[in-house]
């Protein structure tokens, strides 16, 4: 028994409240080590209960497996909403021991008397503990997440609604250039206004929307003032007559929070480099010498020799000190000021692992006093457990979990079982409810879009998104991705959008609208249903399962063709798929009895 690969850590994504009365527990041992587990349980203060009786003990699912652990996992119940817990875990060759807060130890005996003080470990330290079911501390996921189509909209490239607030220089809207990284195109809250029920037909009820705030950018991600729309993308009425249709047409709103960092035209930075240590704002900055300087170069987005703390070395986005109340209280009230005054849903937090953990803390706070179902989603490219304790982000863009997704399927540069177990690994950092809210994207204005990375492969494009929306997360569409639009890296990514009906790729955005319709119809089973892999070579098969439903998922990434077993069940959604063959990047949703994929 390989005792240094088990693990587990209470009051934690091993040991936490699902529900008000469900306590999940996960248990992580070495691959192919253990062959059952049992958890046993009590209230401490329950004499009779702090005996282990072996009628008493529950038994451990096997869950998911990486390419070194396997998870386990069991739903506990306490009538007095506290509980002792230990495992009982049993390698192949029938050895068993006990796990416990204090380590292993020879498993107890089960004896029918509280008297006998050797097996009435309840009330002893032996046991892990949940002191009490406080419900204030439980992961809250607002509902509404887990129902959500978010669609990124790029504001300055979507569509043009209002050619009179056009930038100086706007240039015509040409879907095919590739823009420069300065380039204006006119898109404004006009153009998405106009353009709301073609999200309505294509089945998004979510709008994130790229930084909308006074800035000398077209991306508005070097903020000039947090509580004016840019001039060029229009005015407070329009924002407010844009959220307000939105929700009369089911659709939320996600703003875009640059708090990390300001804009060197914003008044406050300005105010530093007039005054200097004199100023009013130097402590809401990061200064490391006076005077705030820097050696400008050929590279206008970079210089690092700055005197002062920037967003990488970018001089004209110096970084905020959120450790200064004066700065915290400012950044508090926008925050606030935009759920008060207009009513937005959600916000995404920029660079959100660059600001402390205490401000966060307040923002949260401070956001769901408004509204307990506001949504904070963090930008964040890797794993962010120390953000999702239920008191800082609901979720984060989950780059580290789809990003093995289009390392399998698009970029070729793993294995299925890579893929599977970085998947698992993923899904093991977090609780289940956080999982529901984390934000799965396959590109993004960070990101090269997805079909040139696919290499124009649209079958592969079709196999990504469908894999995607099979996943726990909520799903996000970069806008345009519906209709085929290609980009490489910044600025590429960020073409204007394609409006006219000749050039849009209309089998992609019936694929993309059915693809929606499928997940808003079993939702349920997607979201909560128990996930199980079954990986052969390049063919994927996985199943979510809840209650008597069962959902069958088959991904062909080969070369070659499957031959599926009789029995899949009726098929809810294919591509590559007749007469029970699965050709090379191919794919079958189904509901069905029981499953298999075979060879050709």
């Amino acid at each position: 028994m390989n005792l240094a690969a088990i693990y587990h850590r209470p009051e934690s994504e091993y040991a936490y409240l699902y529900t008000a009365t469900d306590l999940h527990i996960r248990l992580r041992t070495g691959l192919n080590d253990i062959e059952k587990v049992s958890v046993i349980s009590g209230d401490p203060y329950d004499t009779p209960g702090g005996v282990w009786h072996q009628e008493a003990a529950v038994e451990m699912l096997a869950s998911l497996k990486t390419d070194t652990h396997q998870y386990w996992q069991a739903t506990l119940h306490a009538p007095h909403n506290r509980l002792n817990y230990g495992f009982i875990l049993t390698d192949f060759s029938g050895q068993s021991i006990f796990y416990g807060d204090q380590g292993f130890e020879a498993v107890p005996e089960a004896s029918p008397s509280a008297q006998d003080s050797e097996t009435n470990l309840m009330g002893s330290n032996a046991y892990f503990k949940m002191p009490y079911f406080q419900e204030i501390d439980r992961f809250k996921a607002p509902e509404w997440v887990k129902q959500t189509i978010w669609y990124q909209i790029f504001p300055e490239r979507f569509a043009n609604g209002d050619q009179t607030n056009d930038n100086e220089g706007t240039l015509p809207w040409q879907p095919d250039d590739h823009p420069s990284r300065d380039a204006f195109y006119g898109g404004d809250l006009r153009g998405i206004i106009d353009h709301l029920d073609h999200l309505v037909a294509l089945g998004v009820n979510g709008i994130y929307l790229n930084p909308i705030f006074e800035a000398p950018s077209n991306h508005k991600y070097d903020t000039q003032n947090y509580f004016e729309i840019d001039p060029h993308f229009g005015s407070k009425l329009e924002f407010k007559e844009l959220v307000d249709t939105a929700h009369e047409k089911g659709i939320k709103i996600m703003l875009d929070a640059v708090f990390n960092h300001i804009g060197d035209e914003s008044p406050q930075w300005q105010d530093v480099l007039k005054n200097g240590q004199a100023s009013q704002y130097a402590d809401w900055f990061h200064v490391r010498k006076w005077p705030a300087t820097y050696t400008p170069t050929d590279n206008f987005e970079e210089a690092r020799d700055a005197t002062y703390e920037t967003f990488a070395f970018t001089p004209h986005m110096p970084k905020l000190n959120t450790a200064n109340p004066e700065v915290q209280a400012y950044l508090l009230e926008i925050g606030t000021y935009w759920i008060r005054e207009f009513g937005i849903d959600a916000w995404r937090i920029d660079v959100a692992n660059e600001v402390d953990h205490h401000f966060w803390k307040r923002f949260y706070k401070a956001v769901t006093a408004l509204n307990p179902d506001f949504y904070v989603l963090g930008e964040i490219w890797t794993s962010a457990q120390a953000w999702l304790n239920g008191d800082e982000f609901n979720g984060v863009m989950n780059y580290a979990f789809t990003g093995s997704m289009v390392d399998y399927f698009a970029r070729r540069k793993i294995t299925a079982e890579k893929m599977v177990s970085n998947l698992n690994t993923q899904l093991m950092l977090n609780r289940d409810q956080t999982n529901q809210m984390m934000f799965n994207l396959l590109d993004s204005h960070d990101a090269p879009r997805i079909l040139s990375i696919a290499k124009g492969n649209k079958a592969v494009v079709k196999q990504l998104y469908t894999f995607m929306f099979l996943q726990a997360g909520t799903p996000d569409i970069y806008y345009g991705s519906e209709y085929g639009m290609t980009g490489e890296q910044d600025p590429d990514n960020r073409k204007p959008m394609v409006w006219e009906p000749d050039k849009q790729d209309q089998d992609m955005y019936h694929f993309m609208q059915a693809l929606i319709q499928l997940r808003k119809d079993h939702l349920q089973v997607i979201v909560g249903g128990d996930l199980s892999w079954d990986v052969t070579g390049d063919t994927i098969r996985f199943t979510r399962k809840l209650g008597n439903t069962t959902i069958f998922a088959c991904f062909n990434a080969s070369a070659e063709s499957y031959q599926l077993d009789k029995g899949v069940g009726d098929s809810l959604f294919h591509n590559g798929y007749q007469d029970e063959t699965l050709q090379p990047n191919g794919f079958l949703v189904s509901l069905i009895d029981k499953s298999g994929c075979k060879k050709s």
